[in-house]
């Protein structure tokens, strides 16, 4: 029993001195010491309770303290608890310290809270970037197509970067400024004989305003000729008008039609009434012999008169009496 006693009593100083030395981190305190780092083990023991880790703010201080910035366990604390990477910023502000950035802790926490990356924007404040565009078309005043691609050189703008626009916004600042010059360009070999003066009327706009980046250079890569636009709408132009003009002709040929169908229709009512009228005579005559109006020597001379008038006419139309008789 004795033993049994003796060995739950050690494993219980060893456990109790495992739990001592985490609320209590006496090695970190070292450490910091060592490394002229002030603070004490009440505040390592605060930083427990406020569900700090005590060995993030340690290093971070330890390597600030080294970098000779003066940063406090208060800030690292207030930045972590509110959801920042601790170790990004710091390294951010080592790097903006060699490389003679302005970059203090406020505003790299700033940066960090707002999503964005503070170390990657110090290196590329150091290192600037390319940005390929993609394949922007536009079409000079003579109607030709060019197709430009452009290398656009950025290097981050540190005070920027909270609220500013990103590459996309760069990007289309540049494809919209290069569409501009080409379709300002009174032809196409202007473009081509001289390329450089795309980026300088784009360069000159100012595109990098209110941007994350600031535009060092714009360069054009590439151009090459497209389509021949102004002829394409030339030639889909006179289609289309060939279209109207054709609907148009219909249309009168349409009412040609209609109206000589008409016409037809109009003669064949008039032929009508006078077949109606000349049903009528043989009435009229037998209604003049029986009231006396007309006798027989009147009606033989009315037949002589109409033999005579055919007769006449069939001298003066000999090729009409020929086809009659052949009928």
């Amino acid at each position: 029993m004795d033993n049994t006693s003796l060995l739950l009593t050690v494993v219980g100083a060893v456990i109790a001195l495992f739990i001592f030395l985490y609320v209590l981190p006496v090695n970190l305190w070292f450490t910091a010491q060592l490394s002229g780092v002030r603070v004490s083990l009440l505040n390592l023991f605060l930083m427990r309770l406020r569900k700090v880790s005590p060995s993030l703010v340690v290093n971070a201080m330890i390597t600030s303290t080294k970098a000779g910035l003066n940063i406090t366990s208060n800030d690292i604390e207030t930045h972590f608890l509110a959801g920042g990477n601790v170790n990004n910023v710091i390294k951010a502000l080592i790097s903006a310290d060699k490389a003679n950035i302005p970059l203090d802790f406020k505003l790299a926490t700033a940066i960090d809270l707002a999503g964005r990356d503070v170390f990657d924007a110090v290196q590329l404040s150091v290192n600037p970037r390319v940005i390929n565009t993609p394949p922007v078309a536009a079409v000079a005043k003579d109607g030709i197509q060019l197709v430009a691609k452009a290398r656009v050189t950025v290097r981050a703008n540190i005070n920027q970067l909270v609220g500013g626009a990103g590459e996309e916004t760069i990007l289309a600042r540049v494809g919209e400024g290069i569409v501009t010059t080409i379709g300002s360009s009174t032809n196409h070999k202007q473009v081509l004989e001289n390329p450089d003066r795309i980026s300088k009327v784009v360069l000159d706009k100012g595109l990098d305003s209110g941007t994350a980046f600031e535009i060092l250079s714009i360069d054009i890569a590439d151009i090459d000729i497209g389509d021949n636009i102004g002829a394409k709408l030339q030639a889909d132009q006179a289609e289309a008008d060939l279209k109207v003009a054709n609907a148009r002709a219909e249309e009168r040929r349409a009412m040609a039609v209609a109206l000589e169908q008409e016409m037809r229709a109009k003669a064949q009512e008039a032929r009508a009434k006078v077949i109606e009228a000349e049903a009528q005579l043989p009435l009229a005559m037998a209604e003049a012999f029986r009231s006396g109006n007309l006798g027989i020597m009147d009606y033989y001379k009315m037949e002589n008169l109409k033999s005579d008038t055919e007769m006449r006419d069939s001298i003066a139309k000999p090729h009409q009496g020929k086809g009659k008789q052949g009928n």
